[in-house]
């Protein structure tokens, strides 16, 4: 499919390692189509992850869970988006109801990728996500790939900065008495599914360790993990750097990038950490790594379980009862690979 010189519109209302992992898609859409005017259609809440990208013209967003919560909001959005982009082509990256439906209501000359099955008459070209042999980054990009549209090397997870967010963020580390000289190991120690979360005494445990070899201890995670984060910080011998529940997305990206290593569970964070090029130590289970886990080469990734079964979802492995959690990760290993990736970068 030619897409160069063309008004494209891709709609995506996912998460925010979902949405993350969409940037290699961007790019290699972006050098298909240097000069086609690109919008991406999102959740508002996420909006920082692409709000500076490059490979964007224009960002539309949807209050999916606010305001737009409702099939009315979505055609009203999906009938603007037609009026005043008048798109050649729509390129849909997920086959859920809330964004197949509006990928078919915007009503572009062609709609073309994922698309839940009610839609799927409509699709001008319907592609299928292999959930089976590529990381979820790869798997969107195969979307093009089956477009027969030139696929070029991309360059990784990317989330952009700009000066407000990295101002607002030295002032955070000055006010907590950060300097210059120190070195950061951030921690996530939240998730939104409990089964990804690493008991929170064990996080203690190595926080305090990296505390007494002289690195400083910075906890992440947004305002629903400011509890976990406090039961962390009340079993530690040492006073970390809390940033819990204090950044916008953006200034979570920028306060991330000043660290020297990320420990974290399964989550929207650790894909951040990633975009910055920050080497972590990923924590997983249920969810495979091999689809799911740190597009990079810079992290160890520890397993709580190593017989998953393709085509079964996270759910459906938690509900089978057979999923023993992440506490058979030890401390021990956590440490050794926190030891190994920071002396890499000695």
């Amino acid at each position: 499919m030619e897409l160069n010189h063309k008004r494209i519109v891709v709609t995506f209302l996912m998460h925010l390692g979902d949405v993350i992992l969409t940037t290699p898609f961007m790019y290699v859409l972006r050098q298909a189509a240097p000069d086609s005017h690109i919008t991406y259609v999102m959740d508002e809440k996420l909006k920082d992850v692409m709000l500076y990208n490059p490979y964007i013209d224009e960002i539309i967003t949807v209050d999916k869970k606010g305001k737009d919560n409702s099939i009315g909001a979505l055609y009203r959005i999906a009938r603007n988006i037609h009026c005043k982009v008048q798109p050649d082509v729509v390129i849909n990256l997920h086959p859920n109801e809330r964004t197949s439906f509006l990928a078919w209501a915007i009503g572009a000359k062609k709609t073309v990728g994922m698309s839940h099955f009610l839609f799927r008459l409509w699709m001008t070209t319907y592609t299928r996500l292999d959930r089976r042999t590529r990381h979820a980054a790869d798997m969107y990009i195969n979307v093009l790939e089956q477009l027969k549209v030139p696929i070029v090397p991309n360059k990784g997870l990317q989330i952009f900065s700009c000066p407000q967010w990295q101002s607002a963020v030295d002032d955070l580390y000055k006010a907590q008495g950060v300097s210059a000289s120190d070195t950061l190991v951030g921690f996530n120690v939240g998730s939104a599914v409990p089964e990804k979360r690493w008991p929170k005494e064990r996080f203690a445990a190595i926080a305090d360790t990296l505390a007494d070899e002289g690195y400083v201890p910075v906890f992440f995670g947004g305002p629903m993990d400011e509890e976990m984060v406090s039961e962390v910080v009340a079993g530690m011998s040492h006073t970390p750097i809390v940033m819990t529940g204090r950044l916008g997305l953006g200034e979570l990206a920028e306060a991330i990038k000043r660290c020297r290593l990320f420990i974290t569970n399964d989550s929207g964070p650790m894909h951040v950490a990633v975009s910055q090029q920050v080497p972590v130590v990923a924590l997983y289970g249920p969810s495979n790594p091999k689809f799911y886990g740190p597009y990079t080469t810079k992290c160890i990734v520890l397993e709580s379980m190593t017989d998953y079964e393709i085509g079964k979802s996270m759910k459906q492995i938690i509900r089978e009862g057979k999923y023993k959690g992440l506490s058979v990760i030890s401390e021990e290993a956590v440490l050794e690979a926190a030891h190994t990736l920071l002396q890499k970068q000695e």
